[in-house]
């Protein structure tokens, strides 16, 4: 006979093992149930002819002419716990109060937190402004309402999200990489010794922005470019695309009348992806999205090269082609998931501003009172004198958002600048999330982001109150995203 004693221990065991079984079960079961959804939507933000259209130097030209319509695009995401939502703008650059005002709404219409949602501009020069007008758009006055184009902007972008989220259905998810090195090239050049560069403040830089085509004096770039063009696909469970969002490090390209309105190669990427995809005419409509990556010293000039005399609008499309044509190449060889986990981080990092000090005002006030007869050491220097003036207005420190996202092993980082490309290196090589991308003049548009080593050499990037914040900001900047990025793993 067997002794009791003896059976406890097997007794114990097959209850054990039971109740593991039962776990694992309901382990995979809950696996099972996940669902991963996906919704996007395009919301028109065009403005009315006659509006100035703002991305040049001078008094902005009243738009005669829209060639193609400006949009908000919208893509959410959701795997059942976390909802995200990345919006893009054709503008170039949207005040922080506008993006609030929207996401107050959307919060306030669904429910969903605004530190989930990444709104940015795409930086189009061929828009109407997005800063308010006259001297509010270089001064400080986030205290005064919105005016009518802001508060259009921010109903129409609320809208956008709110479509997204309703068009969301079962979906599955990939990403990839490619490279188009082709149509970027850095802008800032180093100039061979006894080159004057001469800068609007009186002195002499190292760097020289767009310093023209074939200028003899060139000595070698100041900085490096990002050929990477990364992107996000969402298909739904059927197979049938549903939104790509592309990410590319090129400024704009331009090249169009000054008096008409366009969403610059951004738009013609969007359109350019659908008809690859075969997506056209579908319900709901697939929203091809391009967004600016770090590219505030980036443009499309090859300043080696030869002078280019192309049609209005055809560089525009060489441009979106291309990147659409290498976006499809790695397409074919992406493999969806059904199910990835999302995760966002948010924070605010307080920046000093570079306000003018007594010499800098003295200067300034001193060229605005000369007549407009007297000689001048620089063309833009009563534009910078009156400049200098007004970011006495701003305050000793500012505020902005930074985002991180991750999309399964997929990272996203946002800035709230026009930022070097080196910093956006900077973060893919160090980001914990293999591959990961940034999205530039998210959240708000304070100016350009030079680096500390980029400050040293001068030029237009670096000017006063082209640049806004202390000349550490983009090494604290990038430390604040590594550290959001951390938190997400």
């Amino acid at each position: 006979m067997l002794n009791p004693a003896s059976q406890e221990p097997t007794s114990r065991m097959i209850f054990l093992l039971g109740f593991l079984w039962i776990l694992v079960g309901l382990s995979v079961s809950s696996a099972q149930t996940k669902v991963f959804r996906a919704g996007a939507s395009i919301s028109n933000i065009t403005p009315p002819l006659g509006e100035g259209i703002v991305g040049n130097y001078g008094t902005p030209p009243p738009a005669t002419h829209i060639h193609d319509q400006l949009n908000v695009r919208s893509l959410a995401l959701d795997d059942g716990e976390t909802r995200l939502v990345f919006v893009l703008c054709d503008n170039v650059s949207i005040n922080r109060e506008v993006f609030d005002e929207a996401k107050r709404m959307v919060n306030e219409a669904t429910g969903l937190p605004v530190d989930k949602m990444l709104m940015a501009a795409t930086h189009t020069h061929s828009g109407i402004s997005a800063g308010g007008k006259g001297k509010r758009r270089r001064g400080w006055h986030t205290d005064e309402p919105l005016d009518g184009y802001q508060a259009f902007l921010a109903q129409r972008i609320a809208d956008g999200v709110r479509i997204a989220l309703n068009n969301l259905e079962p979906a599955k998810i990939g990403w990839g990489v490619g490279s188009v090195p082709q149509h970027v090239f850095n802008r800032r050049w180093k100039m061979k010794p006894g080159t004057p560069t001469i800068n609007p403040f009186g002195k002499s830089d190292v760097a020289v922005m767009n310093p023209g085509v074939g200028n003899p004096n060139l000595l070698e770039p100041a900085g490096p470019t990002d050929p990477g063009v990364s992107f996000i696909s969402v298909q739904s469970v059927a197979g049938k695309p549903i939104a790509l969002l592309a990410n590319y490090s090129l400024h704009y390209v331009g090249g169009l009348p000054d008096d008409a309105i366009s969403a610059d190669y951004f738009g013609m990427f969007a359109d350019r992806i659908q008809e690859l995809l075969k997506a056209d005419r579908q319900d709901p409509p697939f929203v091809g999205i391009l967004s600016n990556g770090t590219s505030g010293d980036v443009n499309n000039i090859n300043f080696r090269g030869k002078p280019e005399k192309l049609p209005h609008y055809e560089k525009m499309r060489i441009v979106a082609n291309d990147v659409a044509a290498e976006v499809m190449r790695v397409h074919k060889t992406i493999k969806y998931q059904e199910w990835v986990p999302l995760k966002g981080a948010q924070s605010e990092l307080t920046l000093a501003v570079r306000r003018p000090n007594a010499e800098e005002s003295q200067w300034a006030q001193a060229v605005l009172d000369r007549p407009d007869s007297a000689p001048v050491n620089h063309k833009l220097e009563k534009t910078y004198a009156q400049r200098t003036l007004q970011m006495a207005e701003w305050p000793e420190n500012i505020t902005v958002i930074l985002q991180a996202f991750r999309i399964g092993e997929l990272g996203v980082a946002t800035i709230p600048f026009e930022t070097f490309t080196q910093t956006g290196l900077e973060i893919k090589a160090k980001s914990p999330f293999k591959p990961a991308f940034t999205i530039e003049l998210a959240n708000g548009g304070y100016g350009y982001l030079p680096t500390p080593e980029q400050h040293e050499l001068g030029g237009y990037e670096t000017w006063l109150s082209t640049n806004k914040v202390e000349k550490e900001a983009s090494r604290k900047i990038v430390a604040e995203l590594l550290r959001l990025f951390e938190k997400l793993k």
